[in-house]
């Protein structure tokens, strides 16, 4: 028990760990205060007893010196227990609070694999049950299992002082009644990891129900579908229930053990007053006691079978935080370099990208700035197997700063995966991208993301408004900055038609909002970031006529005086391009401009030519 409550402590973050060390000490003080009580029952019992057996007379004193001690013992308890309750319960929701954000930080900064490897409900339930349970059911397991260890300690050491001999059998007692909650926490060891992964499994299959509703609903499979969900629910119930079932026997046997400590203690105590070795009035007050030891029992005993439960949900929720987060911080000159060369790019005193460039080198800070260049990367989605398959295979080039470089090629040839390793998404097995000369891994994180600006094929929006989805990057950014970026890219006037405009509330993913008006307001928002290095992942490739215009609009003021990498199969779209890589199996097949290509008659040619034909049919 006590390495599992270690292990909870060291979970917290300091600030609310020494509110929970604080807490235990001021729960100590509590307890005594507690005890107390024993005193003030003592001096009563002794003074009625005195009255009948030796005609003493109950004077008012032993009444005032019992209430004052009841009425101190009382009124201490309360205000210490509220003390210890509230940094108890603020120390467990705070840090439930700082590991989410904690985990969500940590997530920005793991190699995109790690979502390959684990399920999107496994990281669900691990912020969301796994985190409510340590905010909640921890913080009152803990803080109840630690006073009722507390308070049955403090119980027995009151008994010492009347009789060694009863406090024998009550610390008999509590030794036995902790050996049978050890063994109820073991008992519960296997379940509660059957139970953390039931919920694992209901949260991944009610996430996997609810996002692919649509298609449920277009192959009527909502009733085989509807059964693996119920089947899931029912299986979580099925291990809730066997838990249960698992602690409530040994639950039994716990309150009888505690229940007869208490006999134990009231036999010992009347025995011995038969014997005469102990005094009438001691005797009343192990009367009292064992009831109140019997309480405390109890109270610290109800919550302990969770905290094998607790302890899971902690490793699980630590397992993610100690997941090797990618090379964050970087050298500090190299970082310090980044964040210049940001602040250079962004600068609006120069009227061209070229000029920005050159201003820049002017100034020293790079010998390229911005070029993109890669230098024989090779990169595989799982390198430790034993039979790893490259998805880039020694790939060299160089994208010039303030130019356009459009990627193409047969599907699973690599392109997406490549923009991600340009941009540090993923970092590649062997070689190294470069951005100004540098590799991207002695980067501040974070500066080489305010580098990159990405406009993906399927866009996702946030559940809020339209405003603040265009100002994610710049969530202090003015509203008329909103105004001009959503001008820019095409959606000031759909925007506006709208009953509260950009104060519109749009569903989670833009699930309200067409695909076209989704992708433009995506544009938007990286026309408001307004990072030198654009990367277009298929933006148009599921636009309809109707939108497409609107869109290249947009495309066109989101990449002007900026360096472009692009995937795109549309002729008109990669055909002005600076140049064109051709990846076939990881590797480059060809590369040059539109017309070198076509004269060379590989497979951009192919390519082109089959665009071509596809184009000329009609129905």
């Amino acid at each position: 028990m006590f390495e599992i409550l270690r292990n909870f402590f060291n979970f917290c973050d300091k600030e609310n760990r020494n509110k929970f060390y604080a807490s235990i000490a001021l729960g100590v003080v509590n307890s005594f205060f507690m005890a107390l009580r024993i005193a003030a029952i003592a001096v009563m019992i002794q003074g009625l007893i005195r009255r009948l057996t030796a005609g003493e007379p109950f004077t008012s004193r032993t009444i005032w010196l019992s209430f004052g001690i009841m009425l101190f013992s009382v009124t201490a308890a309360i205000i210490t227990k509220k003390t210890v309750s509230m940094w108890q319960t603020e120390g467990g929701y705070r840090t439930c609070a700082k590991k989410r954000i904690e985990i969500a930080e940590h997530l920005r900064y793991i190699p995109m694999g790690y979502f390959n490897k684990n399920s999107l409900g496994q990281i669900t339930s691990v912020t969301t049950n796994t985190m409510e349970l340590v905010g909640d059911i921890a913080t009152r397991a803990v803080m109840l299992v630690m006073q009722g260890l507390l308070d049955s300690a403090l119980i027995i050491v009151m008994i010492f002082f009347f009789d060694v001999r009863i406090a024998l059998v009550a610390l008999a007692g509590f030794l036995l009644f902790q050996f049978v909650n050890v063994f109820m926490r073991l008992s519960v060891l296997g379940v509660s990891e059957e139970k953390n992964i039931a919920d694992e499994k209901q949260v991944s299959k009610i996430l996997e129900y609810i996002q692919g509703i649509a298609e449920v609903r277009s192959y009527n499979l909502t009733g085989s579908r509807s059964a693996e969900l119920n089947a899931v629910i029912n299986e979580a119930k099925k291990v809730c229930l066997k838990m249960e079932l698992r602690c409530i026997p040994i639950a039994a046997i716990q309150s009888l053990v505690a229940k007869m400590t208490g006999v134990a203690i009231m036999l010992a105590s009347i025995y011995f007053y038969l014997q005469g070795t102990m005094p009438l009035e001691n005797c009343a007050v192990m009367l009292v006691c064992s009831f109140m030891l019997f309480t405390a029992l109890e109270a610290g005993g109800n919550y302990s079978a969770l905290l094998r439960t607790i302890d899971i949900g902690v490793k699980k929720a630590q397992a993610i935080l100690d997941v090797p987060m990618m090379d964050i911080e970087g050298s500090e000159r190299h970082a310090e370099q980044a964040k210049t060369v940001q602040r250079t790019v962004f600068s609006e005193s120069p009227s061209s990208c070229a000029a920005k460039a050159e201003a820049s080198k002017e100034q020293g800070h790079f010998d390229k700035v911005n070029d993109l260049s890669a230098q024989n990367i090779s990169f595989s989605y799982d390198p430790d197997s034993s039979n790893p398959r490259k998805i880039i295979d020694g790939l060299s080039f160089t994208i010039p700063a303030c130019t356009t470089t459009a990627i193409v090629g047969p599907s699973g040839g690599g392109k997406t995966t490549l923009c991600h390793l340009l941009a540090r998404f993923w970092d590649v097995d062997s070689g190294s991208v470069t951005l100004g000369g540098k590799d991207v891994r002695d980067y501040d994180m974070d500066s080489l993301m305010a580098n990159f600006s990405f406009v993906f094929q399927n866009v996702y929006l946030f559940h809020d408004t339209i405003a603040n989805n265009i100002r994610f990057g710049q969530r202090d950014a003015s509203m008329e900055k909103v105004i001009a970026a959503a001008k820019k890219a095409c959606c000031h006037d759909f925007i506006s038609s709208l009953p509260d405009g950009y104060e519109t509330v749009i569903g989670e993913g833009g699930a309200s909002l067409s695909g076209g008006e989704k992708q433009r307001i995506s544009i938007a928002r990286a026309i408001m970031k307004d990072a030198p290095v654009i990367i277009l992942d298929e933006a148009t490739a599921n636009v309809d006529p109707e939108n497409e215009r609107d869109l290249m609009a947009a495309i066109k003021e989101l990449t002007k005086e900026k360096t472009v990498v692009m995937i795109a199969h549309r002729l008109k779209t990669v055909r002005n391009a600076d140049q064109i890589i051709v990846l076939d199996k990881g590797r480059i097949a060809e590369q040059g401009k539109h017309d070198e290509l076509i004269k060379s008659g590989g497979i951009y040619a192919r390519f082109i030519d089959s665009r071509k034909k596809a184009v000329s049919w009609k129905l």
